[in-house]
C-alpha cells in the first residue's frame, strides 16, 4: 500500500511538472522496494518511471544509465519476445537519440525491430514506434549520408501510412509520425540541393 501511495504521488507530481519532487518520491519508492524486497519487475517499473523523470530534466546521461539496466533487466526477466522488453528497448534507444549516439541507436533498434515484426507485424504500436526511432537515428544524425536520409524518408513514408491507416490521422503517434517527415523531407531536400540553387 505504502509503494502503490508513493507511485501514485509521483505520478501527480509528475503530471504537474514538479519533475524534482518526483524524483525524490521515485528515488525513495525505489530505496523502500529494495529494502522490503520487491520482485524484479516492480523494481525496473520504479527504475523506469525515475529514468523517465532525468529525462524530463534533462539529465540524459543519468536516465541512459537507467534506461541500459532497466533494458538488460528485461532482457535477463522476460526474454527479447516481450511487450515490456521491446518498450524498454525503444525508451533506451531513445535516450540514446537524445545523447546524440545515433550509431548506438541503429544498431539496437535494427535488431528488435526484427523481434518487433515477427511478434506482431508492422502495425502494432511498438513497431512503429520502433520504426520511427530508427528513422530518426538515420536523419537526425550530422555524419548521415544521402542514402541514411532516403532510408529515413522511405522508412517514415510506410510507417506513417501504417500508423494513419492503424491508429488514425488524429492519432499522437500518426501526428509525431507525420512532423518527423516532413522534417526529414526538409533534411533531404537541403543535401540534395547544392547551396546558391
Amino acid at each position: 500500500a505504502r509503494g502503490m501511495a508513493m507511485n501514485v504521488l509521483g505520478s501527480g507530481l509528475t503530471d504537474a511538472n514538479l519533475h524534482e519532487e518526483a524524483l525524490s518520491v521515485t528515488e525513495a519508492e525505489l530505496s523502500m522496494e529494495r529494502r522490503l524486497g520487491a520482485t524484479e519487475g516492480n523494481i525496473l517499473a520504479v527504475q523506469t518511471n525515475i529514468a523517465n523523470t532525468y529525462q524530463y530534466l534533462e539529465r540524459f546521461d543519468e536516465a541512459l544509465l537507467l534506461r541500459r539496466e532497466v533494458y538488460s533487466g528485461r532482457l535477463r526477466r522476460n526474454g527479447e519476445e516481450h511487450e515490456e522488453t521491446l518498450r524498454d528497448a525503444n525508451n533506451y534507444a531513445n535516450c540514446l537519440l537524445e545523447l546524440g549516439r545515433f550509431k548506438e541507436a541503429r544498431l539496437l533498434l535494427r535488431k528488435t525491430i526484427l523481434v518487433a515484426r515477427r511478434l506482431s507485424g508492422d502495425g502494432e504500436d511498438a513497431t512503429l514506434k520502433l520504426r520511427w526511432n530508427y528513422a530518426q537515428s538515420l536523419s537526425k544524425d550530422p555524419n548521415a549520408t544521402l542514402d541514411d536520409l532516403r532510408e529515413a524518408v522511405t522508412t517514415l513514408e510506410e510507417t506513417e501510412r501504417t500508423a494513419r491507416r492503424v491508429l488514425g490521422g488524429a492519432n499522437p503517434t500518426t501526428v509525431g509520425l507525420e512532423r518527423s517527415l516532413r522534417n526529414a523531407q526538409a533534411t533531404l531536400r537541403a543535401r540534395e540541393t547544392p547551396s546558391g540553387k
